[in-house]
């Protein structure tokens, strides 16, 4: 992780200052801001590897940041963790609706936090080895990171991408949450209702783009979510 840039949205300095020592000592860059405004005019025209990004900022909040960060066709991949000290579950549903790829609250463990940050890097900058994976009238470019329906580009945030990656890779295959949970967020035992969060979004943009030969993600209770085709027949 040798000179990887994060960029820490944050305005409680204490914060600041444990997390940004934590991240300089496993070689990290980082960068730090103190509102939402200023993060956006930091992330051009050189984007951070990740961005750190406290909910709850003076002025424009962490939502909003996350949401412009997202609508901008450069920044539209960027990792974004979301830190925050609300306990609301609907707090971590609106993180993650507007595209967060993943959510951790305070007080938080620094070796979590930094294994975190390493984990999601990692996925972000993973090297592809085949060009395209095609499951019915769905196209994933693994190399540019990003699926079609019937030649359609879908709108994914970086997790939905890769939530359907894995499931396409095992077409037919229950995946389970855990398993989803250690592949996509490096967390092991952790609280699964992430991964629901966004099957549930990501099921919603295959949904509204979907035609008759569009794949499904089923879910098959206590067990885990498989996607599959249905196969349509005409009548001779």
């Amino acid at each position: 992780m040798q000179g990887k840039r994060i960029l820490i949205v944050e305005d409680e300095s204490s914060i600041v200052n444990v997390v940004s020592q934590a991240l300089r000592r496993h070689g990290f860059e980082v960068s730090t801001v103190d509102n939402g405004d200023d993060a956006l005019d930091m992330l051009y025209p050189v984007l951070p590897d990740l961005v750190l990004l406290d909910l709850m900022l003076p002025g424009m909040d962490g939502w909003e940041v996350c949401r412009r960060i997202r609508s901008a066709p450069e920044s539209k991949g960027l990792p974004i963790i979301m830190m925050t000290a609300r306990r609301d579950e609907r707090d971590l549903v609106q993180g993650l609706g507007l595209g967060a790829d993943d959510y951790i609250k305070k007080p938080f463990s620094l070796v979590e936090l930094v294994a975190r940050v390493k984990s999601l890097i990692r996925r972000t900058q993973m090297v592809q080895t085949e060009p395209t994976l095609s499951v019915g009238e769905l196209e994933i470019d693994l190399e540019g990171q990003m699926a079609r329906l019937a030649g359609e580009e879908l709108s994914l945030s970086l997790t939905e991408y890769k939530l359907l990656r894995i499931l396409a890779e095992r077409p037919g295959q229950v995946v389970p949450r855990e398993r989803l949970l250690s592949l996509i967020w490096g967390v092991y035992g952790g609280d699964t209702r992430t991964v629901d969060v966004h099957i549930s979004r990501l099921r919603k943009k295959l949904t509204q783009a979907a035609d008759d030969r569009a794949p499904a993600i089923t879910a098959l209770r206590g067990r885990g979510y498989r996607l599959t085709v249905e196969e349509h027949h005409e009548n001779p």
